[in-house]
């Protein structure tokens, strides 16, 4: 199935896929595809089929221009296969076949597991805060869903964590329960001030760090880069797991993954590749020319970890 075909309104009585077709272009132009779902103040279902119930997100309704901007009102594929990347390899799935999933035949990021079981996990920009909802359910140790300080961001996300995070929504006949402490957080990239407590009590403290849909803005990514690197623990596991989609061009995103950007805080590139959402990859390149039909279909996947010059040794602390 389509990455696109867990997502349904919830004025759907039944979360079948012919639901939401409907309200989909792909009816109509076959090579389009949609990829932001609901719009602010409504509401959507996220249908998996390995969770005993389907998830009801909240959209936040953003209370003036400045935070409609941030187009955190909306459900982006980038969350969504993020989502699935989690699921598949946390509940070891791999088996599956491309009817099932979008995410069923990995090939260029083979060797990338996005397994977060036990693993204590930062979102930033998380908007729905989907990935962060379906690492607490499948056995994350700790998970904060950060996004922009903004009341109606904060409210939103937080209603989707009570709403969701229920040992009812687990697996059915699984071990895995909502074990995690997930908590909702304001943060704003860059903004590390020594007087933040959230800030200082976590510096450093997470295993992976999740950023979907967060590179379309290239003033901000020396910000998301700062943001990151404080969060991620200094040991050589730890992860930063990037997702963006191309409909603002290739050519924003390009700055955020130079070695030398990346290089200024100790990080670099382990793996990137690109899926598209039936499930097709190829090799990254920031200057392909797309029409946008094209490409809205495609996401970049990327594996961020520090450079080992940078990772911390036993009984010593870098900065």
């Amino acid at each position: 199935m389509s990455l696109t075909s867990r997502i349904f309104f919830e004025e759907s009585d039944t979360p079948e896929p012919e639901d939401f077709l409907s309200d989909s272009l792909g009816t109509v132009f076959p090579d389009d595809v949609t990829n932001q779902h609901g719009d602010a103040g409504e509401s959507l279902i996220y249908a998996s089929p390995y969770l005993a119930k389907p998830l009801h997100i909240e959209l936040a309704g953003p209370a003036g221009e400045a935070d409609r901007r941030l187009f955190s009102h909306h459900l982006w594929n980038s969350s969504l296969l993020l989502a699935e990347l989690i699921e598949k390899d946390s509940l070891g799935v791999s088996g599956l076949d491309q009817a099932d999933s979008a995410t069923a035949n990995m090939t260029l990021g083979s060797g990338v597991s996005f397994d977060i079981r036990g693993k204590s996990i930062l979102e930033l920009g998380a908007g729905t805060a989907l990935p962060s909802i379906m690492a607490g359910l499948l056995g994350a140790s700790r998970v904060v869903a950060t996004d922009y300080p903004a009341a109606a961001f904060i409210k939103t996300m937080r209603d989707n964590v009570a709403r969701n995070i229920r040992p009812e929504f687990s697996p059915p006949g699984s071990q895995t329960t909502p074990k995690s402490s997930v908590t909702v957080q304001g943060h704003a990239w860059g903004d590390l001030p020594a007087s933040d407590l959230f800030c200082e009590s976590n510096r450093h403290s997470f295993d992976r760090i999740f950023a979907a849909d967060c590179l379309w803005m290239p003033w901000q990514h020396n910000n998301l880069h700062k943001s990151i690197d404080h969060f991620l623990k200094r040991g050589a596991d730890a992860r930063c797991w990037v997702v963006g989609g191309f409909h603002t061009g290739r050519s924003k995103m390009k700055g955020f993954f130079t070695s030398e950007a990346l290089g200024q805080v100790g990080l670099k590139v382990e793996r990137i590749w690109e899926r598209d959402c039936d499930g097709r990859e190829r090799e990254w390149s920031w200057d392909m020319e797309e029409d946008i039909t094209v490409r809205k279909r495609w996401l970049v996947i990327a594996e961020l970890r520090r450079i080992e010059d940078h990772v911390a040794v036993v009984g010593q602390q870098i900065y």
